[in-house]
């Protein structure tokens, strides 16, 4: 029976759900605040009936200071304990009080009831003391003496503080218990509002999760906010994205099964009768056909894989700085021998100044390689590789292209009437070029060359201005003739 070790990871945790976290987002930091705000507003609350409940007090004693006069036995309180009573009266707390001389001694009230005294010019002053084991709320009066007046005394007047707790407690809950509710409501209302919201992200699960590998069709899009379309949009352009690249390769399988089938039974073909016979000749002039067939295979296989490449870098073609001027020298070099096999003139001119664009190398190449390849095939004498500024063209002196038949041949397997007369080539030439032209941004136009022939051109959109160092160095790119 195996073991799982100690230290072996286990599952990994369900993340928690969009809704409570969203939830938990929203009311945490609000709880908080609404529990900062009562608690400010409790202190403020309790500040303020601290006031209240000191004035009250502080006016017991300005009545209990003038019921004192001096009489026989000299300063007295004028009223009788059942009078005091009635005049510190309170349901709640239990009030102590003292007349004292400024001596300290005790003229009339609790003796040994003391409290910090005033100081300076204040003639009353509040503080908390504890007496007979309890936390009392005291006040201290030394009222202001007439002429004529008794001797200086002062009044003490001191309370429980149960009224004041009540009161903080009953304002503690008046404050709390409508911000919990809220609070409960208001977490209700946000669940029901958030999963509401919500509910077209769980939609588009279902939606992805019971659909087939091969379904690449748009998912519904439920347009509740902002965010859930923008989502929606981005999962059906993934499925647009996937859609093209799946169709891509269906058809260059298509493409390359339905192509190559006639020349892979011509060489066959071509082959077997070879092998029927027992003339050396034959057979020479056989396998030189068998070559042949076998040679345009390799170029159609060749243009077929360019356009896949094409298809495929729709999505991530990677752009930088190519020099036009050494790819259209390096690309004349590399076809001047099957040029020369033709019996054309290939050239080049305008190779002298440094031009550089923002592109890719490989799809350059591309257009250079079959533009010059059609020009060979279906061209005339000669053959000019052009720069200006931008642009580059590929000029002939052959039969041309008629004005309306140049928008057919950018399609796939269309060929002119120079083509058909030829028996050469696949039609995939200049769709090659046109969909190389298209990912690089770069406008691609035929037009009629002087007197005769065809001029292809493609101009880029971005150059990089060139510096003075660059120019030093544009010697490299001289002009290539051969002729």
């Amino acid at each position: 029976m195996s073991r799982t070790p100690p230290d072996a990871p286990g599952p990994p945790k369900a993340a928690p759900s969009l809704t409570r976290r969203v939830l938990r987002n929203v009311l945490v930091p609000l709880a908080l605040t609404w529990m900062v705000g009562a608690v400010i507003a409790l202190v403020i609350a309790n500040y303020f009936s601290e006031q209240a409940f000191d004035r009250a007090m502080l006016d017991d004693a300005y009545a209990l200071s003038a019921n004192v006069q001096a009489g026989e036995r000299g300063i007295e309180l004028l009223l009788t304990p059942r009078e005091v009573a009635t005049v510190l009266f309170d349901q709640v707390d239990k009030i102590y009080f003292a007349v004292q001389r400024l001596d300290g001694t005790l003229i009339s009230g609790q003796p040994g009831l003391n409290a910090p005294l005033p100081t300076g010019d204040a003639r009353y002053r509040f503080s908390d003391v504890n007496f007979d084991g309890k936390v009392l709320r005291a006040v201290v009066l030394e009222p202001v003496t007439e002429p004529g007046a008794p001797m200086p005394y002062r009044v003490v007047i001191a309370q429980t503080t149960l009224s004041r707790a009540a009161l903080v407690q009953r304002l503690l809950g008046y404050a709390l218990a409508p911000q919990v509710l809220l609070l409960i409501l208001l977490a209700v209302w946000l669940w029901h509002g958030i999963r509401s919201d919500l509910r077209p992200l769980g939609e588009l699960q279902q939606a992805l999760d019971r659909r087939d590998v091969y379904d690449l069709s748009p998912v519904a899009v439920v347009r509740t906010s902002r965010e859930v379309q923008r989502l929606g949009n981005a999962v059906n352009a993934l499925f647009d994205r996937l859609n093209q690249s799946v169709r891509a390769q269906r058809e260059f399988v298509g493409n390359v099964a339905h192509e190559l089938r006639t020349p892979l039974a011509g060489i066959r073909a071509l082959a077997e009768y070879g092998l029927a016979q027992h003339d050396s000749t034959v057979w020479r002039e056989q396998l030189a056909r068998v070559a042949e067939r076998q040679a345009r295979a390799s170029h159609l296989i060749d243009q077929l894989l360019a356009l896949a490449l094409a298809d495929e870098a729709r999505t991530g073609l990677a752009r930088e700085p190519v020099r036009l001027d050494l790819l259209a020298e390096q690309t004349v070099l590399r076809h001047l021998a099957r040029a020369d096999t033709h019996g054309v003139d290939l050239g080049a001119r305008g190779l002298d100044e440094r031009v550089t664009v923002l592109a890719n190398e490989a799809l350059v190449e591309g257009i250079l390689d079959n533009l010059i390849d059609n020009a060979l095939r279906y061209g005339g004498r000669t053959i000019t590789v052009e720069l200006a500024g931008r642009t580059l063209s590929v000029i002939d002196d052959g039969p041309g292209i008629p004005l309306e038949a140049q928008r057919d041949l950018m399609q796939r397997w269309a060929q002119g009437p120079a083509g058909q007369k030829l028996g050469q080539g696949s039609g995939l030439g200049l769709s090659i070029v046109a969909r190389y032209a298209e990912l690089l941004g770069a406008e691609l136009r035929l037009d009629a060359a002087e007197p005769a022939g065809l001029r292809v051109s493609v101009t880029f959109a971005e150059i990089r201005p060139m510096g003075p160092m660059a120019a030093a160095d544009s010697g490299g790119a001289a002009s290539t003739r051969r002729g």
